[in-house]
């Protein structure tokens, strides 16, 4: 058998021992991968040489026997003669049999056709992504390489090793968090096809026919990986048919006093696909049809030789298979797909880190047309952290929405103005300009103004103020936007009190300045109502340690925790004492630094708009002049 690697023999014993141990840490991009990665590829490429040799020789055979048809055709004199058919006046009578036949089977083979598999199949060249395009899951990336290489290299850990190569990988996590991204880079990395369907797509109107879906498409992956040497196949949200199992006759089919056939039909062949899909990652080394056939023959001819002559059967290829599935929702699976041999590693897909965030707004931004200035390092360090608990596809979103912005003004590329604005119209609605009064707009101002004035006094040292407008979105008629300076996961007591002071700043802001608040703080109060429930009956932060988190969900009970803590009047007024003393500490405040809050209102009438670096110019602009 040709060796297909160019890599010595002593080279690649290295790297499969690195493989296995997982002594020697690879990078999952760049040359270290791509030498790795050739190294791996050589039991796949040694199956998918072997085949097309195989292939060869029957196309040798092909041709000798037509060739050998024509000699004697020319020896005895009579060539080929190319033409139309010559139809005799009985043609008819032939043609009309072999008409009805054909309808006869497409009629019966319609239903069968319907129950084929919906996958798309991708050569590895189809697919235009590799991993040095996957950015901001290093953690996944590394085990995805891992189990990779093992795929590579199945032949050398079965024979020489003794190990059993990872048939099933779930990938599990948030929407957009590029489980199906970087199952598209595995297959374009190790060079096999790529068979993509999702779980719906294998459900079927007809009794059974999801089992046959799922049957078909195990089948042409596993007729793809004996041809080429390995074949991945991806599965999305398999949660849809993947579902824990239930009875047939479960509660949720007796309805009224009597039993819901079609609910019970529907549950029965939803039962009946999860069995298929477990049965089916149990036979992927299940002889091919040929094979098979060969066998029985054996068989046949073994009734009739003596023990000592038997003819030998040979065993079926392994069939060098992954399967990866993607959900949500692995909660809901059923316990059996999870066990060992199945889908026995779960990778999480969770929302990128700030230093995540990071690598995938360089990645993004390099195939965007933008101005020079997105180019400085803290402009973009503030984007990475302002992003906390975006995805990747959102991050990629919010730049396309900014070029959108872009185009509307005629520009041809981004700038930070326009990332703002993209952010703001997708987390809160788009701008919905209104004839405001001009006491209203007076107002309004007035209110965010000491939203941003609080945040600057309170949690300058942790919160940075990134978007200060007085334009109406959805039912905001004003918004103070802000975000940690830091990405962090943990807050202090001092820390939740300085939110709650943000968020009563729009109305101790109003009571200075007209003497009374209008309704425009109903939404702070229920934000602030809601952490100060939150501190007393959950954090631990009020007179009383004991957590309401803990209280039983009874009939009469409610499941928020915030509702608990209200129903009980001596925790209602603990945070009513609490509310109170922070809003008197602001009020105290304010008191003293009512230039600030005029300056940032007559900016906010006059721009309708602040960024971040705006709203801190006029602050500091006011201090400086005070002094």
């Amino acid at each position: 058998m040709p060796h297909c690697s160019n890599v010595d023999d002593k080279e690649r014993r290295e790297v499969d021992r690195s493989t296995v141990a997982g002594a020697e840490h690879l990078e999952a991009s760049g040359e270290t991968w791509r030498r790795v990665a050739k190294v791996h590829r050589a039991d796949v490429e040694q199956a998918r040489e072997r085949n097309r040799q195989s292939r060869l020789r029957w196309v040798l055979v092909i041709g000798v026997l037509v060739l050998a048809y024509l000699i004697r055709r020319a020896v005895e004199n009579n060539p080929l003669a190319l033409g139309w058919p010559q139809f005799g006046p009985d043609t008819m009578l032939y043609l009309l049999p072999v008409a009805i036949v054909l309808m006869v089977g497409v009629a019966i083979s319609a239903p069968l056709m319907m129950n084929r598999s919906p996958h798309v199949r991708f050569s590895p060249e189809e697919i235009p992504i590799d991993f040095s395009d996957v950015r901001g899951v290093d953690t996944v990336l590394e085990e995805v390489t891992r189990s990779l290489q093992i795929f590579l290299t199945y032949k050398s850990f079965r024979e020489e090793l003794g190990g059993n190569p990872r048939r099933g990988i779930l990938f599990e996590g948030p929407p957009g968090t590029g489980k199906t991204h970087i199952a598209k880079a595995m297959a374009a990395e190790a060079g096999v096809p790529f068979f993509f369907v999702s779980s719906p797509a294998l459900s079927s109107m007809w009794q059974a026919g999801s089992s046959l879906k799922i049957r078909s498409f195990f089948k042409a992956v596993k007729k793809a990986a004996r041809k080429e040497g390995g074949a991945i196949g991806f599965i999305e949200e398999i949660d849809a048919i993947g579902a824990a199992r239930h009875g047939l006759y479960s509660a949720t089919a007796y309805q009224g006093g009597r039993w819901n056939v079609s609910r019970m039909m529907g549950t029965g062949d939803k039962d009946t696909a999860v069995n298929e899909m477990l049965i089916q990652l149990q036979s992927f080394d299940t002889p091919p049809f040929g094979h098979r056939m060969r066998n029985r023959f054996i068989d046949a001819a073994n009734k009739y030789l003596p023990s000592h002559r038997q003819l030998k059967k040979r065993q079926a290829d392994y069939a060098n298979i992954l399967i990866i599935a993607a959900t949500n929702r692995a909660d809901v699976l059923d316990p059996a797909l999870m066990r060992p041999g199945r889908f026995d590693r779960t990778l999480y897909f969770d929302l990128p880190s700030r230093n995540g965030r990071r690598d995938l707004l360089d990645y993004f931004l390099a195939r965007r047309a933008h101005e020079e200035d997105m180019d400085r390092e803290e402009l973009r360090e503030e984007l990475a952290a302002m992003t906390l608990g975006y995805s990747p596809a959102m991050l990629e979103h919010i730049l396309d929405e900014a070029l959108m912005w872009a185009i509307r003004e005629s520009r041809r590329e981004l700038n930070w103005r326009d990332v703002q604005r993209a952010r703001l119209s997708e987390e809160i609605g788009l701008a919905q300009p209104v004839a405001y009064t001009d006491r209203e707009r007076d107002l309004i101002a007035t209110h965010e103004a000491g939203h941003a004035v609080s945040a600057y006094l309170f949690a300058s040292d942790w919160r940075k103020l990134e978007v200060l407008s007085i334009i109406k979105r959805r039912q905001a008629l004003g918004l103070l936007a802000h975000s940690d300076t830091e990405e962090r996961f943990t807050k202090t007591k001092s820390e939740l009190e300085s939110t709650i002071r943000i968020a009563l700043g729009g109305m101790c802001a109003e009571e200075l300045f007209f003497g009374e608040h209008g309704t425009g703080p109903s939404s702070d109060l229920l934000a602030a109502t809601s952490l100060g429930a939150q501190m007393i009956g959950s954090f631990g932060m009020g007179r009383s340690l004991v957590s309401y988190e803990a209280v039983s969900n009874g009939p009469h009970s409610s499941p928020n925790i915030v509702a608990k803590v209200l129903s009980n009047e001596d925790t209602k007024r603990e945070v009513e004492d609490m509310l109170v003393d922070q809003k008197n500490q602001v009020r105290y405040k304010f008191e003293h630094n009512r230039d600030l809050i005029e300056a940032l209102r007559d900016a906010l009438l006059e721009k309708e708009e602040l960024l971040g670096d705006d709203i801190r110019a006029v602050i500091e602009k006011t201090l400086a002049e005070r002094n």
